[in-house]
């Protein structure tokens, strides 16, 4: 992956199925969501429970690590990308093994596993439908929550005919159908089956990871050996607070009440029981994330539970999506992230590229001020010279000024038609625009004035 990473536009065919895709889920979310107060109490809940979690966030992961160890289940720490890469390498060569069976984890795409594993000469294999789609077709996922959202059902059908050798068929059902045939086999041969997890339980050490498919329950139980990787800012204080984040993150993302599976994992398999792993790790990533918390503002996109709603919801994103972003988390919460997990000069325009408009800010449920961290990445790339300052000085003290603003508006109005002469490439494949007889202000008191006659 490049250094820097620019924004990129969507090709046309992909152009043409994502709106209608974003409006189905804005559209799933209003359903769950009908009355807009229980959503604002439902917010302030959840964004109260990952505040306190935030708070004590190296206690908090001090206590998880305890509890996860007494429960049986090996703890790593790894500060870097490349250190969270070799530990669960070294977990699958301590099996002898050549195959992972991964259920759906961005952070496993954050530090960019499966390429780092197959040089290594063993297959990770994607076992959620949509993570499968994008690994046949040598894509990074589009979304967090739905990887393949980019693809039409064409699409899938011309990749399975081209990889898997099946005959082409539009019907979802039959594609699933053989998507789910193909990994079967998969899941019985190998040794070490890796997930995500959405939420850490401090207090009594458990995992839990929902999902909707039940490959994330056959990645964690199926093999001998479970590996669970995520960033430190998972641990939430008391288990009882994670069936609250649960409910509002499966109706924001999918517009589900629930998802169809909501896995608790707190120990390996236990003498008597007749299945499950015989060991679990827990990787937890930092990747930039302790540089992030110490930065107050900016700490608040920690409280992130993924749940992709800004996305949904994002005009900027809907127009040129996912891929477009050439990093693991795209729309308005990736570009508040990337610049921290990657740096602000190797991603030049993710902070620039929003519209401001505040939907994202609108839909979060963990009450994340995103177009204001926009606004701070964009002051903290911004190399402004003296120039530039005075500038931008004139100008706020000409805007709070009404004399000083008519007044020069009206040398502007008097040069304006030479003016495009000066204007460079805007006015060379342009007509400049024609501007209005009128000023606002003369246009709402000639309003004004209508109305005060009419009402008489």
């Amino acid at each position: 992956m490049n250094d820097t990473q620019p924004i990129r536009m969507i090709d046309q065919p992909h152009k043409i199925g994502f709106r209608p895709a974003m409006d189905y889920l804005i559209d799933k979310r209003a359903i769950q969501f009908p009355d807009s107060q229980e959503f604002k109490t439902l917010t302030q809940k959840v964004k109260w429970i990952k505040h306190q979690s935030l708070m004590k966030l190296p206690e908090l992961l001090e206590q998880a690590e305890s509890q996860l160890q007494a429960n049986g289940i090996q703890v790593h720490w790894a500060e870097t990308t490349l250190e969270a890469q070799q530990i669960i390498h070294g977990i699958i060569k301590d099996q002898d093994a050549d195959l992972l069976v991964k259920g759906k984890s961005m952070v496993s795409e954050e530090i960019h596993l499966n390429q780092y594993l197959q040089d290594k000469n063993i297959d990770a294999l994607e076992t959620d439908m949509g993570e499968f789609i994008v690994q046949l077709a040598g894509e990074a996922p589009s979304h967090i929550i739905m990887p393949a959202i980019h693809k039409s059902k064409q699409d899938i059908a011309e990749l399975f005919q081209q990889k898997l050798g099946v005959d082409y068929t539009e019907d979802v059902d039959e594609l699933i159908h053989i998507g789910r045939t193909e990994l079967r086999g998969a899941f019985e041969k190998a040794r070490v089956g890796l997930s995500g997890v959405n939420f850490i339980a401090a207090d009594t050490g458990t995992l839990c990871l929902i999902e909707n498919e039940g490959n994330g329950r056959l990645s964690t139980t199926a093999p001998d050996v479970h590996v669970a990787i995520t960033g430190i800012e998972k641990v939430i204080t008391h288990l009882s607070d994670i069936p609250t984040l649960i409910r509002s993150l499966t109706r924001s993302a999918t517009g589900q009440p629930i998802t169809t599976y909501v896995n608790w994992i707190s120990s390996p398999r236990k003498p008597g029981e007749k299945d499950g792993p015989k060991a679990v790790h827990l990787v937890l990533l930092d990747n930039g994330r302790s540089e992030l918390y110490q930065k107050e503002q900016q700490q608040l996109s920690l409280a992130c539970i993924r749940c992709g709603a800004c996305m949904n919801h994002c005009p900027v994103y809907t127009r040129i999506g996912g891929l477009a972003y050439q990093t693991t988390y795209p729309g308005p919460i990736g570009k508040v992230l990337s610049p921290h997990l990657k740096s602000l000069p190797a991603t030049p325009d993710h902070p620039k590229i929003s519209a401001l408009c505040g939907a994202c800010n609108t839909v979060c449920p963990a009450g994340i001020p995103l177009t204001d961290l926009l606004l701070d990445h964009r002051n903290s790339a911004t190399d402004t010279s003296v120039i530039e300052s005075m500038v931008w000085k004139f100008w706020s003290v000409l805007n709070r000024s009404p004399r000083i603003y008519n007044g020069l508006m009206s040398w502007v109005l008097r040069l304006y038609p030479i003016l495009p002469k000066f204007m460079g490439g805007w006015t060379k494949h342009r007509k400049a625009p024609d501007l209005s007889s009128k000023t606002l202000h003369d246009r709402v008191r000639h309003y004004q004035a209508q109305q005060d006659r009419s009402s008489k």
